[in-house]
């Protein structure tokens, strides 16, 4: 305010008139205040990274009516996908219609929609293309923000991430220095840092993040790339009908995603490079380590050659080629592009603050975390989306939005119980008689235990004489020795788990998934299925860490009590009578000692006729409803609240009752 207007007021309007003075002074500031005293903006929850998993995070967030932010560098959400993947075709199926109006069914296969209560927010009403253009997603992720209205605050590149306070509060500062600290962090930045080894020649290499897409430029061209996952042969599809030859480098061996059954390896809508492979159009493929191949570009023709150090020419290996002359690199490329993928960005971290990684080879590009979704380096910082891909690596979809939705809600669910006291989810079944066709409806309908085969399993948790049972969906497997921490939930005594998996000897590279013996159809062989199929395990007592640590090679759990395995059903609906369900209530009967048939009247007038003790499905019933939901979602609690109390099966109680 202008100084000489001051002096013409009085001493009240200059005092008011000061005050408004500092007021933008200290907005002119971003948040200084004229002391030099910072005034940070403070959440409960900081989520980085308005990608998918960031509002999926968000969304739980929201629902949970918790103090949170989302922070977002780009102008928009999804920044990542606004270029990426640079042919704009994604690999993530939209499945509009499976036969089925069931909403959970049709989730499983919908890789890309978000999890919410708003049923315009499916991906499936936003493209008609099987593999979609990723600019659809975009849109599809900004009215995800937006209709939903989660906290967003875009345009807000922070950096500088430490802790405080006593190692209490995470605190962190923008591009334009203004200040942020909160509780709990969530990083949600995704695998998004292309990774670019340095070797003698590297900066002769293109880079597939700076990749044109004019064909033109590729005309009459001989070109190597190097890497062989889907962005290698993306680039490779793209460039086929304008090149001379396409050579593909890489250490490892080509693994196809329907003989791996992991979604992550090459898929089938990229792969036409192997056709003109195996019928030899000129195209190949060889294996060899990139970091031992340095690369020179020739004086005399201009061209890019692999060579030793030194200039003695090598095959993949590192030969000497003095007295070979058929190496198939010996005419050199025009271009050679990298397509070796990414790795987590942890410059958004303050120097003197060290996040490890996962492990060697694949798992380096991870952080690493606990199996509560937490870093091992710091309290209450916690990741979400592709970064917690080191825990499912080559096993499950935790990479891609059809298996992350459901990571992220399981980290929501931990620490809605970790930080709120907020149990887990569940239905409680005062009546096993119930249990059976609930177990049926998950196997046959759960998106959750379906994506995530062998990463999440639902639980069945007895009470100390097993008339009773607690159920809850989509725990992590791996905590298993931890349920009662975790969720909340008294787990001392004898307890099922239901996982979705492959036959252990069944998918890898190399296997004829197409073999004629790949099918079993009798339920007396059910355990040796080998598509994705449900496993119930009992225990008859807790398991330790120590159980879960030393387990089998390739089992999920470790080795129960008893164990049933359902037989295999390639459209994934268990509910066949004899096939499927007979099987997994003999299977309770026989761990819980309880009669678990229904019978009519004049049975059960002759039972009582002849037995001292009637089965269940003869006992008198109480009248309420025998099993009890516990609804965590206000919104939904009180849409059952409105509804006829004989619409329900079961008694709808508070999350804490």
């Amino acid at each position: 305010m202008d100084n000489v207007l001051l002096l013409d007021m009085s001493g009240e309007k200059m005092y008011i008139a000061h005050l408004i003075s500092m007021l933008c002074y200290i907005l002119a500031c971003n948040g200084s205040l004229s002391d030099g005293t910072v005034n940070t903006k403070n959440h409960e929850y900081c989520v980085i990274g308005a990608g998918p998993a960031g509002l999926q995070m968000g969304y739980f967030l929201e629902r949970a009516s918790r103090d949170y932010v989302i922070y977002e560098k780009g102008s928009s959400a999804g920044t990542f996908y606004k270029k990426y993947p640079i042919h704009r075709k994604l690999i993530s199926i939209n499945k509009r219609f499976t036969g089925k109006t069931n909403k959970e069914f049709n989730l499983r296969h919908d890789w890309n929609s978000l999890i919410s209560d708003d049923e315009s927010l499916k991906f499936t009403k936003y493209s008609k293309e099987f593999f979609p253009d990723a600019d659809v997603l975009v849109k599809y992720l900004n009215d995800f923000a937006t209709k939903l209205k989660l906290n967003v605050q875009y345009n807000t590149a922070v950096g500088g991430i430490k802790k405080i306070s006593n190692g209490t509060l995470f605190h962190m500062s923008d591009q334009l220095s203004n200040q942020y600290s909160c509780k709990y962090l969530i990083i949600a930045t995704g695998i998004s840092k292309p990774n670019i080894p340095k070797f003698e020649g590297s900066e002769l290499v293109q880079g597939y993040e700076d990749l044109s897409l004019d064909l033109d430029e590729y005309e009459g061209q001989s070109v190597l790339i190097l890497g062989r996952g889907n962005s290698a042969f993306e680039v490779a599809q793209h460039i086929m009908p304008s090149t001379n030859v396409i050579h593909m480098l890489a250490r490892s061996r080509v693994k196809l995603a329907w003989a791996t059954h992991y979604v992550g390896d090459l898929r089938a809508v990229n792969n036409g490079l192997l056709d003109t492979y195996q019928l030899k159009s000129l195209d190949g493929i060889f294996e060899g380590d990139v970091e031992d191949l340095p690369v020179r570009r020739s004086d005399l023709d201009g061209r890019l050659y692999i060579d030793q150090p030194g200039d003695a020419d090598i095959i993949p290996g590192g030969k000497n080629l003095e007295d070979l002359d058929n190496d198939a690199t010996r005419e050199g490329y025009d271009r050679i592009i990298r397509c070796l993928g990414f790795n987590f960005d942890d410059s958004i971290f303050h120097p003197n603050f060290t996040i490890s990684r996962a492990g060697k080879g694949r798992r380096k590009k991870y952080p690493k975390i606990s199996h509560f979704y937490g870093s091992t380096d710091y309290p209450n910082l916690y990741f979400a989306g592709t970064n917690t891909h080191s825990l499912d690596l080559r096993k499950s979809a935790g990479a891609f939005i059809h298996g992350y939705r459901y990571t992220a809600r399981t980290l929501h669910r931990i620490l809605e119980w970790v930080n709120h006291g907020i149990k887990w989810p569940h239905v409680h079944f005062t009546n096993l008689q119930d249990l059976t066709p609930h177990i049926i409806k998950r196997m046959s309908e759960g998106s959750d235990i379906y994506q995530m085969f062998g990463v999440l399993c639902d639980v069945v948790l007895y009470n100390k004489n097993k008339t009773e049972a607690t159920y809850l969906e989509a725990f992590p497997c791996s905590l298993a020795p931890k349920i009662k921490t975790t969720s909340g939930h008294e787990a001392d005594h004898a307890f099922m788990m239901i996982a979705l998996e492959y036959g252990k000897n069944f998918s890898g590279p190399g296997k004829d998934p197409f073999n004629e013996e790949r099918v079993t159809s009798i339920p007396s062989e059910a355990h040796r299925s080998n598509f994705l199929h449900p496993i119930l395990y009992h225990y008859d007592r807790r398991i330790t860490i120590a159980d879960q640590v030393t387990r089998p090679k390739k089992w999920i759990l470790p080795v129960p009590d008893r164990i049933h395995h359902v037989l295999e059903d390639f459209t994934t609906k268990f509910d066949g009578h004899e096939t499927h369900i007979l099987g997994v209530r003999r299977f309770i009967e026989m761990n819980t000692g309880q009669d678990l048939r229904f019978f009519f009247a004049e049975q059960c007038f002759m039972l009582a006729l002849t037995t001292t003790s009637l089965p269940l499905g003869c006992r008198p019933q109480a009248k309420q409803p025998s099993s009890q939901l516990v609804a965590t979602n206000p919104s939904l609690r009180a849409h059952l609240d409105k509804m006829p109390p004989h619409f329900l099966p079961f008694r709808v109680f508070p999350s804490d009752g």
